[in-house]
């Protein structure tokens, strides 16, 4: 894994709700096709906005207790968190112009 971090039901709020940048949180699972092909584009994006905005992934198995508290549903489900609340969420896996629009005030 690259620039993105993995996040667990016990670390989920120090590095998301109270991260000091804002934070996009993937909901992912290994077995899950679009999640697979959908991973680079959030390596991208953390290579690229790094500076901007942190970058984890919450694997929805290994980590029954968020995945539940957002109602995550469907997966790859994409959130962006900013001073510890949800902002904005996208369901499924999109391309990167997608995210760079759907995101744009926190990114710049």
């Amino acid at each position: 894994m690259g620039k993105t971090k993995d996040v667990t039901d016990a670390t989920f709020n120090a590095d998301v709700l109270g991260a000091s940048k804002p934070t996009i949180v993937d909901f992912w699972a290994d077995w899950c096709g679009p999640c697979t092909k959908f991973s680079p584009i959030l390596e991208q994006l953390a290579e690229e906005y790094g500076d901007k905005v942190d970058v984890v992934k919450v694997n929805i198995d290994e980590n029954p207790e968020t995945s539940s508290n957002y109602g995550i549903t469907s997966i790859p489900s994409v959130y962006l968190f900013k001073d510890g609340e949800q902002k904005a969420s996208v369901i499924g896996a999109r391309p990167k112009q997608f995210f760079e629009k759907e995101f744009s005030e926190y990114l710049h």
